[in-house]
C-alpha cells in the first residue's frame, strides 16, 4: 500500500515527530509512505528523509496561496497512491481537496490539536469550523489522537461513522533514564547534582499556561525550572521570570528535538545523547553547539515533571515524563483520563492556578529532601507503544481501502479504538486560526 503523508509543516513538534515515529514502523504492516510538507521543511523532514523517505516542500506561501492546490493535485495525481493522510489543519483542508481532486477516494485525515476553543494553539472561529466540517466530508475517515478529541469533533457535527481514535504513541526507550545522561546534561546547564529541577516541555503559546509554572517556580525558593519548547511567548515568560527575582532559576532552552536521532554510537546507558554529542564537539574545539540538549535529556536531568495547560488533546508530554520515571503532575491530559485509575500511578491532577502548582511543588520538594527518586514506568506507557499505534493505524487504511482486515472505526482495544460514540461526552481538551479561514 502506498500512502501520501501530507502535513502543514516539519519543525519541531508532536504531530510532526509522531509521523516520523509511524513512517519508521507502517512498513512492517506493508504500508509505504511519502510526505508532502506544505511549508517550514525543518528538522523533523531531514530526520524522515534521513530515515529513507521521500519529503517534497510544497513551497506554500500562506494561508491563502490557492496557487500552491495544483501543485499539489499533481505531485498526488504523478504519484498514484492508494490513499492519502493529512496532519494538521491546513493540510487537512488542502489535502482532503487535492486528494478529490487527484481521484483518490480513500483520504483519512487525523485531528492532532483540537481544544474547545483553540485549534493548534489558535482561537478558533466560526469560519475555520465551517471550512473544516466543509471539507472533512470529503474524506474517508477522521482519526482522533484522543477520545476527549472524538467527542469534540462529533458535537461539531462529525457523524460517528467517519470517527475512529487512534492515539499518539511513544517509543519508551529513548526517554529510559541514564544516571550517566542527568550528570552529563546538569554539568552542561550549570545544574548541580543535589538541586531539585522541574521540567516542563511544550510550545510556548499562551493556552501552555507556563506563565503559571514560573510563577509557581518563583513562589517557592530551591526549586529550578528547565522549559523545552519555543514560541512566541519565549520573550515575556524570560522577562515574567526576571520580574519576580526568579531569573536565575528559570531556563528557557528552546526547541528540543524529541530525542529520535542522537549520534552513531553509544554511552553505557545504550544512548548518545545531544549533550554527549555537544561535548564531543566542544572538546574538538568547534564552536555554535554548546546547550545542545534534547527533551530526554531534559527529563534525565529533572526530578519532577509539571503540565499546567488546562486543556490537552492527548498529553504526550506527560507519558513521555513518565516513561523517564519522572513524577508527573498535570492540569490535563487524556491520554493518563482515558484509561482506569491505576495505569499511571506517578501521575496526579493539580489545579490550573499559580498557587495550586507552587502549593505541589513544595509538597515535592519536601519529599526531595531524602534524595532523587525514580519510579518505575507505569503501564500507562505500554498501553501507548508506537508499534501498537502503527498497527492499529494500517487497519484504519485497509479498512478506507475496503480491504480485508480492517477494523473499522469503532472496533479494536480499548482506547486504540473506541467507538467515536462512546466519546461523545468526552471530556475537553488543547488547541487554532488566525483571521485567515486556513490557520
Amino acid at each position: 500500500m502506498r500512502v501520501l503523508h501530507i502535513i502543514t509543516g516539519l519543525g519541531v513538534g508532536g504531530a510532526e515527530e509522531q509521523l516520523r515515529l509511524l513512517l519508521r514502523r507502517l512498513p512492517r504492516h506493508g504500508v509505504h509512505g511519502e510526505v508532502v510538507t506544505l511549508t517550514e521543511p525543518g528538522s523533523v523532514a531531514a530526520g524522515i528523509r534521513a530515515d529513507g523517505t521521500r519529503v517534497v516542500h510544497l513551497g506554500m506561501a500562506g494561508n491563502r496561496d490557492l496557487a500552491a492546490l495544483p501543485r499539489l493535485v499533481g505531485l498526488v495525481r504523478a504519484g498514484r497512491f492508494d490513499l492519502v493522510h493529512t496532519h494538521l489543519y491546513r493540510a487537512c483542508v488542502y489535502g482532503r481537496i487535492a486528494a478529490r481532486l487527484a481521484g483518490v477516494r480513500a483520504v483519512v485525515a487525523t485531528e492532532h490539536s483540537l481544544g474547545e476553543a483553540a485549534l493548534e494553539g489558535r482561537p478558533l472561529t466560526r469560519g475555520v469550523r465551517a471550512l473544516y466540517l466543509a471539507t472533512e466530508r470529503l474524506g474517508t475517515t477522521t482519526v482522533a489522537v484522543s477520545d476527549t478529541v472524538a467527542g469534540r469533533l462529533r458535537r461539531w457535527g462529525v457523524p460517528a461513522a467517519r470517527l475512529c481514535t487512534v492515539p499518539n504513541g511513544i517509543d519508551a526507550d529513548r526517554f529510559r533514564f541514564d544516571a550517566g545522561r542527568r550528570a552529563r546534561v546538569r554539568r552542561r546547564l550549570g545544574v548541580a547534582p543535589e538541586e531539585f529541577v522541574v521540567a516542563g516541555v511544550g510550545r510556548l503559546v499562551p493556552g501552555k499556561r507556563f506563565d503559571v509554572l514560573v510563577d509557581a517556580v518563583a513562589a517557592v525558593p530551591g526549586v529550578r525550572l528547565l522549559l523545552a519548547g519555543d514560541g512566541p511567548e519565549a520573550a515575556a515568560l524570560r522577562e515574567r521570570a526576571r520580574a519576580r527575582g526568579a531569573g536565575d532559576r528559570v531556563r528557557l532552552l528552546g526547541a528540543c528535538a524529541g530525542g529520535l536521532d542522537g549520534a552513531a554510537g553509544a554511552s553505557a546507558g545504550g544512548v548518545v545523547d545531544a549533550v554527549e554529542m555537544a561535548d564531543a564537539v566542544d572538546a574538538a574545539g568547534v564552536a555554535g553547539v554548546a546547550g545542545v540538549v534534547d527533551v530526554p535529556g531534559v527529563l534525565a536531568a529533572a526530578d519532577l515533571f509539571v503540565s499546567p495547560s488546562p486543556e490537552e488533546s492527548f498529553g504526550l508530554a506527560v507519558l513521555e515524563a513518565l516513561a523517564a520515571g519522572l513524577p508527573v503532575r498535570y492540569a490535563a491530559c487524556p491520554a493518563v483520563a482515558d484509561l482506569p485509575p491505576g495505569a499511571a500511578p506517578g501521575a496526579r491532577p493539580l489545579p490550573a492556578s499559580s498557587h495550586g502548582v507552587a502549593d505541589a511543588l513544595r509538597a515535592e520538594l519536601a519529599a526531595h529532601a531524602a534524595g532523587p527518586r525514580r519510579l518505575p514506568v507505569p503501564p500507562v506507557v505500554a498501553h501507548y507503544d508506537i508499534a501498537r499505534c502503527a498497527e492499529r493505524l494500517a487497519g484504519v487504511y485497509r479498512d478506507a481501502l475496503g480491504a480485508p482486515g480492517g477494523p473499522g472505526p469503532g472496533s479494536g482495544p480499548a482506547v486504540l479504538a473506541r467507538p467515536a460514540a462512546a466519546a461523545a461526552g468526552a471530556a475537553p481538551s488543547d488547541s487554532s486560526s488566525t483571521t485567515s479561514p486556513v490557520p
